[in-house]
């Protein structure tokens, strides 16, 4: 199994740390209001990757954390006329509806920023200790001329970022590139104690000390948005490698971009689309099934013709796994046993994961699957049973267990229990009684409606079963 490394800008195979533990670290959102569709995008993906992990028999501890104190949370509670605590307690609440709504696996762990504040000043007094932070009248800042390989993830130039960030230049600082943190206390903003003085943590830290704590100096994955790799997940290197004088972070795992019609997502284009407003329209299974059609490092570009024509293919998905829960149900134990090696996708399957989570190819692997299930059904009568209950393990497993494209638990749920199951049962009971009184014409008569409707009768020694056409 390889996966592309962001540090090294290459595939490398992945060799964790403990195996068959696994450790990854997700940046979760900053909770000041909803999540847009290019953050869903990187949770799904991040959540796609961890089944795999699983499915592949590792031990993962996944932990996402939440930013509940910045200055995005201040101003959006200004906006809003309320507190800063309550703007952030409101949005985890819809940050974790919206997750759940998507599919999204829970994490093991949701750290809060606010409550791991002695954890942060910790961290800050061991980089103050080694003199590489220093305090400005209650400001604290990063010295990043004190770690020599600052710029190694993003590949940046120091001297050019120097000469760029001028303009911007705080003359209380050595560097125009030294980064917070610690925050002074302003009138108003939520504030704790600290050596320093009353304030809060700059943003870049608070990741450095939740994933420290939680999952250890060093940890196997990190993953996040293209658009933290500098200056957020740079400076979160230069923090915990400085106080650990260890390898933060083993492989770094970043997310493209979204694009809406071409377009970049942005508020000022007032083309933004949260998550909350795509689920009002699509399933979270056909979204889920949009974004790993195209691998989690490019860039996706977003149309509406895109995601109909993804739901189209899931329909075939879902109605494939609906033909083959009916078979499980009716329990042929005799008949044909159709020579489809399903081993092979499985293989096939793995193949194209293990390749840093090529999950456009392994969704192909899917609809080949289906095409050629579907293929043996047409041209085999009384199958059996074994070959379904193989299929629809390919099917759990893959679209369902990985990929989260189809909810099987569900489907076999609804399919076994549903009011619609119950009433076909029921005309195939007055069916049989209208032959047995010799009302033939009746029982064709049932038989014709439910053809029309997509459902097949077959006939047999033992009674009639049915299955449901696409």
């Amino acid at each position: 199994m390889i996966i592309y490394n962001t540090l090294s800008r290459k595939k490398e195979e992945f060799q964790p740390l403990n195996p068959p533990n696994v450790t990854m670290y997700m940046c979760g959102p900053t909770v000041y209001n909803f999540f847009h569709i290019g953050n869903a995008r990187s949770f799904i993906m991040s959540d796609v990757m961890r089944r795999y992990l699983e499915y592949k028999g590792y031990k993962v501890k996944f932990v996402m954390n939440l930013t509940d104190v910045d200055d995005n949370i201040i101003k959006q509670s200004i906006k809003e006329g309320t507190t800063a605590e309550e703007i952030a307690e409101k949005y985890t609440k819809t940050f974790f509806e919206d997750l759940e709504n998507l599919g999204v696996k829970k994490a093991d762990i949701y750290p809060k920023a606010t409550e791991h504040i002695s954890e942060m000043i910790d961290l800050i007094k061991k980089l103050a200790e080694k003199n590489i932070a220093y305090d400005i009248e209650g400001n604290v800042f990063y010295d990043i001329s004190s770690f020599k390989s600052y710029g190694k993830l993003s590949g940046k130039n120091i001297e050019e970022l120097e000469a760029g960030a001028r303009v911007e230049i705080d003359i209380n600082k050595k560097s125009p590139l030294d980064f917070a943190l610690w925050k002074r206390a302003k009138e108003g903003e939520p504030s704790w104690e600290s050596p320093w003085g009353n304030g809060r943590p700059g943003w870049h830290i608070e990741c450095s000390a939740m994933s420290r704590k939680h999952l250890g100096e060093s940890i196997d994955i990190h993953a996040g948005g293209s658009d933290l790799i500098f200056p957020h997940h740079e400076n979160e290197i230069a923090q915990s490698e400085a106080v650990s004088s260890k390898e933060f972070v083993k492989y770094w795992v970043h997310f493209g971009f979204l694009n809406i019609q071409n377009e970049k997502m942005s508020k000022s284009l007032g083309n933004t689309i949260t998550a909350r407003e795509f689920l009002k329209k699509y399933s979270s299974q056909a979204i889920r099934l949009f974004f790993s059609q195209t691998h989690y490092r490019g860039q996706l570009d977003f149309y509406d013709e895109l995601l109909t024509s993804t739901e189209k293919g899931l329909e075939k998905i879902i109605n494939l796994s609906e033909k083959i829960q009916n078979e499980i149900i009716i329990g042929n134990k005799k008949g044909v046993m159709p020579q489809l090696d399903i081993d092979r996708y499985f293989q096939d399957f793995e193949i194209a994961m293990d390749d840093d989570f090529n999950t456009p190819r392994a969704n192909a692997v899917i609809f080949d699957f289906v095409r050629d299930v579907n293929k043996v059904i047409s041209e085999n009568e009384n199958i059996q049973v074994d070959f379904f209950i193989r299929a629809n393990e390919f099917i759990k497993r893959t679209a369902d267990d990985v990929l989260g494209i189809i909810d099987l638990n569900r489907s076999k749920k609804e399919q076994g229990k549903s009011l619609e199951h119950e009433l076909i049962e029921m005309i195939l009971m007055i069916r049989q009684k209208a032959k047995e009184d010799k009302n033939f014409a009746l029982a064709d008569l049932l038989r014709n409606e439910l053809t029309k409707l997509g459902i097949e009768l077959k006939d047999g020694k033992t009674g009639t079963t049915y299955k449901k056409n696409s």
